[in-house]
This record gives structure tokens, C-alpha cells and sequence, in this order.
């Protein structure tokens, strides 16, 4: 499929809804594209370019910067083996050579039966889980040879189909408002250019999300240490200048 079909199309119009110029859509559409084919078309660039008034050569430039967009065909689960210095230390490497003799290919390359692609990855922000993986962007720490096969196991048999989804993906809540700068509410035809509340794709719990704040409402965006990845890092630097 290169278009975008009817319901993602009607998601995109949503997504343009939330920005005051449509280009400003272009990237969290191009996701919406990833999610529906896997990987980037170039069917599917025009079309997000007629959607947002720029020319096809401009999206794919643009999409061509990220790493996390994809122009040929991928597995359902992309593998990626975290090699920088962290994950290096605590044996990333002889992961990453394990990943390669279990499915058999080589970074970029992609398993016969197409549910597999590797990739050697510069770093996967999971410093304090080294070594660690991510399939389709969910994080996977403390991995060695054996829990790797496991985990890949654990997927070929579906076992983890409801924490990770095929690869496109992102996110499988839907975006509901937009956010305004510093708090501020904007103006009143701003607010009354808002589209309504997004619902949910379905009524699982993980896609309901939390309750979002009502547009213009101040956002409390400072840093939180919660999970056991950062358990143990001194936060002093995260404290207010006296």
C-alpha cells in the first residue's frame, strides 16, 4: 500500500488540525505513514506532500535526517544492539556478534522470513540496563546471550504482541490537543481552531492514556527519575540554581 488509506488519512487531517501551518504535521504524519507500511514509500511521501503543501523532494529530505524512518522494507521487529561505550563495556559486542549468529543476518539485513531486521545502534539512552536492546523502539536491559534468546523467542511465539507492536508503531495512543508554549492559552480563535478530543484506537487500557489537560493549561515538563534505569543517578544537577 503506498497512500494513505481512508482511516489514516482521516488521523492525518486530524494531526494537521492540531498545528497552525500544515507543514508543521509533516513528521508525526510520516509516522502515521511508517505505521501503516512498515517503511517509507515514495507513493506514500508524495502523498504526505500534497497533504501538507510541499513538494515530495522536501519530505524526503526532511525524513531522510532521522534515523528512525525507514525507505526500504523492514521486519516486523526492528532489533537494534546498543554498541556505545556503557553497553561496550558490559559486553555489547559479543551481544551484537550472538544477534547475528542467532537470526542470521548482519546489521541491515533482514531475516528470510521477514520478521527481523538488525541494526548496530550508536546509543539507546538505557545506560543503566547495559547491554541493551530495543525492538520496534521498546526498551529490553541487562540482556546476555541467553535472555536474547529468549526474547527473541518470546516474539516469534507472540507472547509479547500486547508490549510490542509491529514495527511503525510509535505510539498507540492518539494525540488529543495541542500543547501552546509557556502556558499560554493563546488567543480565542486559536482555541476554537482545536479539534474536539481525539478517542482512542480501542478500548484496551494502555490505549485509553492519561487524562490529558485542557489546551492552555501549564505543563509541569521537569525532569523525574522513575524508572530503575536512573534509580541510582545523583540528581543534583537537575536542582534549581540557588
Amino acid at each position: 500500500m503506498a497512500r494513505l488509506n481512508p482511516d489514516n488519512l482521516a488521523h492525518a487531517e486530524e494531526l494537521i488540525a492540531l498545528y497552525p501551518h500544515r507543514r508543521s504535521a509533516l513528521i508525526p504524519i510520516l509516522h502515521v505513514l511508517q505505521e501503516q507500511d512498515g517503511y517509507l514509500s515514495e507513493d506514500g511521501m508524495a502523498h504526505v506532500a500534497e497533504l501538507v503543501g510541499l513538494e515530495p523532494v522536501e519530505v524526503r529530505g526532511t525524513a531522510s535526517f532521522y534515523d528512525m524512518f525507514h525507505f526500504e522494507p523492514v521486519g516486523r521487529y526492528l532489533v537494534a544492539v546498543c554498541t556505545n561505550i556503557a553497553c561496550m563495556l558490559q559486553g555489547a559486542y559479543r551481544l551484537l556478534e550472538h544477534a547475528e549468529e542467532t537470526l542470521g543476518v548482519a546489521p541491515g539485513g533482514t531475516t528470510a522470513d521477514g520478521m527481523f531486521t538488525l541494526e548496530d545502534a550508536e546509543c539507546l539512552a538505557l545506560c543503566g540496563n547495559a547491554p541493551c536492546v530495543t525492538v520496534n523502539w521498546r526498551f529490553f536491559g541487562d540482556l546476555d546471550p541467553p535472555e536474547f534468546d529468549k526474547l527473541v523467542e518470546d516474539l516469534r511465539s507472540g507472547r509479547l504482541d500486547g508490549e510490542v507492536p509491529a514495527h511503525g508503531t510509535l505510539s498507540r495512543v492518539r494525540r488529543r490537543h495541542a500543547l501552546t508554549a509557556g502556558g499560554s492559552a493563546g488567543s480565542a480563535s486559536d482555541q476554537a481552531a482545536l479539534p474536539n478530543a481525539i478517542q482512542p484506537e480501542s478500548d484496551t487500557p494502555e490505549s485509553q492514556g492519561p487524562d490529558l489537560p485542557a489546551p492552555g493549561t501549564h505543563l509541569d515538563l521537569s525532569t523525574r527519575r522513575s524508572t530503575t534505569a536512573t534509580a541510582v543517578v545523583d540528581a543534583k544537577h537537575l536542582e534549581s540554581p540557588k
